[in-house]
């Protein structure tokens, strides 16, 4: 979404000088050295893992985007991928053909999107407050259908296919969904009349609905297709680890919320395209990977993931700082502006 303000400036400085091109350019940097300095980074068994491990988080990362571009927040994601895994599990273990069984996950992923959609879109409730709670109770959903057990019995077929390789690239199949779905958001969010409304959303809502967006139906809409996309992810989940359990992927919303907040998104809603957090998926999963080479404990992996957070979360707050600064002193350098003098059309006359 773009303002007056950056419309104002060069258009290098609105390609290069964002906070998007700061986490790619941080990203290569970091691939850069990990290459030079990690023993065996630059394998392809690392790529495969790599992107293996980050895949759930991308895919998830797209939709939350736009739930957070809104000025809301959903912590249920983790649990809808734990509930679908579950479910996806259960049915084929019952018989049901893995495709039937998928639609159905899908399907209930949709369902809990809808409910957290409802509540904060119509009802008013807060999407914090809702999504702590439907976070326990999908989660309670999950291990209340399988208890402590799991289903291990997948289809090879399927299996095999999560773990595939793009030929010998090392680039997993996943990708392929993956890049199909970022195309598909990337022009809903950044080239669409409900991706500017989005955007209006989170900048002010009232002022929104003045300008004729339907605010209720694009706060359940974004709700939706998160919980369609989490259980798709679950799903891959399931396959790629060949265990569907009721604790699946817990704690995989903060490292979700992380990497989107880390892309450049605000989390005061209104701000934030696709391409940073991607990179920002990309650069947490690279560090990570690249640390866990080098022996580093995963206690301190998420110290430093932490931090980068913490550290993203004031960079908006010091730039605001920094700009209103800039426009203060600006303005004083200017002087004050002054009014046209009572008889300044009369320059050129005499009088006698």
């Amino acid at each position: 979404m773009s303002t007056y303000p950056e419309h104002a400036r060069p258009l290098w400085q609105r390609l290069l000088v964002t906070r998007e091109s700061a986490v790619i350019f941080l990203l290569v940097v970091v691939v850069l050295y990990s290459i030079l300095n990690v023993p065996f980074f630059d394998g392809p068994l690392t790529l495969t893992y790599l992107l293996l491990d980050v895949a759930p988080i991308l895919l998830i990362a797209l939709p939350m985007t736009m739930v957070i571009v809104t000025g809301e927040i959903d912590l249920s994601v983790a649990s809808v991928v734990g509930l679908s895994s579950v479910l996806l599990g259960v049915l084929t273990q019952a018989g049901m053909p893995f495709v039937g069984a998928a639609v159905v996950a899908l399907a209930a992923g949709a369902v809990c999107g809808a409910f957290n959609g409802f509540l904060v879109a119509y009802v008013g409730l807060p999407s914090l407050a809702v999504t702590i709670g439907t976070l326990a109770l999908f989660r309670g959903l999950a291990v209340g259908l399988l208890g402590t057990t799991a289903v291990t019995e997948f289809p090879e077929t399927w299996t095999d296919l999560a773990k595939a390789t793009i030929g010998s690239t090392g680039i997993p199949v996943v990708v392929i969904p993956f890049l199909v779905l970022a195309v598909g958001f990337a022009v809903l969010l950044q080239y669409s009349s409900f991706g500017r409304g989005i955007y209006d959303i989170g900048l002010n809502d009232e002022a929104a609905r003045f300008t004729g967006v339907n605010v209720q139906r694009s706060k359940f809409t974004v709700f939706v297709l998160t919980g369609l996309v989490s259980a798709f992810a679950g799903i891959f989940f399931t396959l790629r680890f060949g265990s569907a359990r009721g604790d699946n992927a817990t704690g995989l919303e903060l490292q979700v919320i992380a990497a989107v907040l880390l892309g450049g998104v605000s989390i005061f809603g209104g701000r934030g395209k696709l391409p940073g957090v991607v990179a920002g998926v990309l650069l947490i999963g690279v560090i990570s990977s690249a640390l866990r080479l080098q022996g580093v404990t995963v206690n301190v992996i998420n110290i430093i993931i932490g931090l980068l957070l913490v550290a993203s979360v004031m960079s908006t707050s010091v730039l605001e700082a920094v700009s209103r600064l800039r426009s203060r002193s600006n303005r004083r350098a200017a002087g004050p502006s002054r009014a046209p003098a009572a008889g300044a059309g009369t320059h050129g006359r005499h009088t006698s």
